[in-house]
């Protein structure tokens, strides 16, 4: 039987601040809130980060109230030089989406949270990276310790102590008469840690699981489908693939609904996630999107949740191929009627510019980026680029709020800055990389990318990220020496097909070491499910590598394939047209050709470019 993080119940409690007694009315006379520890913040892609450190070194962990247990990634884990002994036999995780992972054990020789040491901890080892930010998550086993407070909002998460506490916990409504819900949620223990609860969907019930490290909240296809929703409804459209623990790849599409209620709040006629999901316990997961917009409180002793409505959208509804034919997401996606609808009127006060130092106003700023407001985050890090001015994370994360502002100069203007700061800031560059891209400039978007290639650590997960920027640029040596680094390193990882498929293209296009190629393109078409972009990205890739060994039935075959899913990839078009020239049907080559000139008319150079002519 595992053993629960080093982190004991006892060794937290060391973290205990000044009682926090609060007698109003909302909360109890009688009631004492004891404050355990305060995790600060930041948002990133929608994860919520907090910062630690494992022996010496400072990392990022994401906070993920749906994790039973703390764990790291197999790559994070070997840079942390830690050793790893094996897990109990037949012990494995297992994803949202299905996917399995085998685990093994690390110890901490000395692990610093929240300001306090802790010696001799143990986390699991294995699956996939949950970002190239962070080493791995924190779960229940330390958020389940006392009551938890979300105020990703602001920036925090907070646990707390209660005593004599009955009434209702929602403290920060105060006598304001902010409005708030209060739901039951089922009991929990050690074992089974996570917060579930009632929900209605187009008013049916449902069973909802509060994960922050869910990434988007997400409905399971198992449950559409007894709503009567499936991915051929209409209006349901794609929304890409995601993956979570182990190995799998998921679908997920976005379909509209009448409905979602969750205690007094309800959203109507908006749109939600769904996918293919494998929930034992719940119908629902409500990711760090729903937290975003709420300020949440888990009492675990009263088996209650209290939550109140920031603003903003509840769920994020991006990666939709076409925008929905509905109202905007402003109107569609935020709570209405009774209480519900006075939330949406507490907005100035929730989500006002507060105080603090410099920190503070950067993570209530990247929070606001992450609910896609961006101008009250450009407000709030603004406060803190003055208040720290030499600091290039907050520069940075300024940059990136203009950038989707479209006020180009001064993203150029910031991320330089940045960069003048802290030269080898690895996001930095990358971002800068990819913004060269955009406009054209392989050259300086070159630069960048070695400059990232010689400040990244050799097993980070970036590299993945670094091969597709060096192949968009061109520049197939580096994109492949970035795949050797990473594809070792993250053997269990849902995107090894992605991978595999990346390596096998490159040394299609430089045709250089066709037989490693084709192994790798095999593996990742193996690995793909039918009729998804997956696949079709590994069947074009065969496609290609095909046409360069000569077999052009088989790379018409590939390619047929890759069409199929994709119908309006140039590229698949074109060297079909090759495919078929070869095989002299010159009338069906110079049709495929014609085709692939009218989705892309530079396909024919960029062909040209790699050696590739009729």
């Amino acid at each position: 039987m595992m053993h629960w993080i080093g982190i004991a119940r006892t060794g937290l409690l060391l973290l205990i601040g000044a009682a926090v007694l609060l007698s109003r009315p909302a909360v109890g006379e009688n009631c004492t809130l004891r404050q355990l520890a305060v995790f600060p913040i930041t948002m990133s892609d929608m994860r919520p980060l907090m910062t630690a450190k494992v022996n010496d070194t400072d990392v990022r962990f994401m906070l993920d109230s749906g994790a039973f247990y703390s764990m790291l990634s197999p790559a994070s884990a070997a840079e942390l030089h830690l050793k790893t002994r094996s897990a109990p036999y037949g012990f494995h995780v297992t994803g949202v989406g299905g996917g399995r992972a085998e685990a093994s054990i690390a110890n901490v020789a000395v692990f610093t949270l929240a300001g306090a040491q802790f010696h001799d901890v143990e986390f699991l080892v294995g699956g996939s990276a949950v970002g190239s930010d962070n080493v791995g998550v924190l779960g229940q086993n330390v958020l389940h310790i006392g009551d938890v407070e979300y105020d990703l909002g602001q920036g925090e998460v907070r646990l707390f102590q209660t005593k004599g506490c009955q009434g209702p916990l929602a403290y920060w409504t105060g006598d304001a008469g902010t409005p708030f819900s209060a739901i039951d949620i089922s009991g929990t223990t050690p074992l089974e840690p996570h917060t579930l609860a009632t929900a209605y969907v187009n008013g049916k019930e449902i069973r909802v699981m509060f994960d922050s490290g869910a990434g988007l909240s997400t409905l399971s296809l198992r449950a559409a489908a007894r709503l009567g929703i499936t991915p051929q409804s209409p209006g349901v459209v794609s929304a890409g693939e995601s993956y979570g623990i182990g190995e799998k790849i998921i679908q997920s599409y976005i379909a509209p609904i009448a409905s979602f209620k969750l205690g007094d709040e309800e959203i109507r006629n908006t749109r939600l996630r769904i996918a293919d999901l494998e929930l034992l316990q719940a119908d629902m997961l409500l990711g760090p999107d729903f937290f975003l917009s709420h300020r949440i409180y888990v009492s675990n002793r009263q088996h209650k949740l209290y939550f109140s409505y920031n603003g903003g959208p509840v769920f994020n509804l991006s990666g939709t191929k076409k925008p929905p034919e509905s109202a905007p997401a402003a109107a569609a996606n935020a709570p209405s009627g009774g209480d519900a609808g006075e939330a949406a009127g507490a907005v100035t006060a929730n989500g006002a510019v507060g105080g603090g130092d410099a920190a503070d106003f950067s993570r209530r700023g990247v929070a606001a980026a992450s609910r896609r407001d961006f101008s009250a985050a450009l407000t709030e890090l603004t406060r803190a680029c003055d208040l720290a001015p030499n600091n290039a994370d907050y520069i940075f994360q300024r940059a990136m709020v203009n950038w989707q502002l479209q006020r180009t100069a001064a993203a150029t203007a910031d991320i330089d800055r940045a960069l003048q700061l802290q030269p080898d800031l690895v996001p930095a560059l990358m971002a800068r990389a990819e913004w060269s891209l955009q406009s054209g400039d392989k050259s300086a978007a070159g630069r960048d990318l070695d400059a990232a290639n010689a400040a990244a650590s050799p097993l980070a997960d970036v590299r993945l990220g670094m091969a597709r920027a060096y192949l968009a640029a061109d520049l197939l040596g580096p994109a492949l020496a970035q795949l050797d680094l990473w594809v070792p390193a993250h053997a269990e990882d849902a995107r090894v097909p992605e991978a595999l498929d990346l390596r096998c293209r490159i040394r299609a296009l430089s045709g250089s070491d066709l037989p490693l190629a084709l192994k790798d393109c095999d593996a990742a078409v193996k690995r793909a499910v039918k009729s998804t972009e997956s696949y079709a990205r590994a069947t074009d890739s065969r496609g290609l590598l095909r046409l360069r060994l000569g077999d052009y039935d088989r790379s018409i075959a590939d390619f047929d394939a890759s069409l199929k899913t994709e119908p309006s990839n140039a590229w698949a078009w074109y060297g079909r047209g090759l495919d078929k020239l070869h095989k002299h049907d010159t009338a069906g080559g110079q049709s495929d050709i014609e085709r692939a000139t009218a989705l892309w008319p530079a396909v024919a150079e960029a062909f040209r470019g790699h050696g590739i002519v009729p």
